[in-house]
């Protein structure tokens, strides 16, 4: 259910608490708002969360560019030492 649907149901649902006589709409407008702030929380929660994982998929991006360098370093300075010791013999 994306978040025009709930907030529309939500409403629909309220206003049929509404017409409710008021002992039975206090505590169905209490669960109601409950539900709606959960919901602002959870999406919260989701959107937190999704912030977090972009952040570790450039970091992990980062890291496998850190560690290619680090191997065509590792393989051109061996290059550099076996040509020095081919040279000295």
């Amino acid at each position: 259910m994306d978040e025009t649907t709930f907030q529309t149901k939500l409403g629909e649902l309220m206003g049929e608490i509404a017409t409710l006589p008021a002992g039975e709409r206090e505590k169905l407008e209490s669960l109601a708002k409950e539900t709606q702030d959960r919901h602002a929380q959870l999406r919260k929660s989701i959107n937190s969360l999704q912030e977090s994982l972009d952040w570790l998929r450039l970091s992990v991006k980062y890291l496998v560019f850190d560690l290619e360098a680090t191997r065509r370093e590792n393989n051109y300075l061996r290059q550099m030492l076996e040509s020095n010791s081919e040279e000295g013999n």
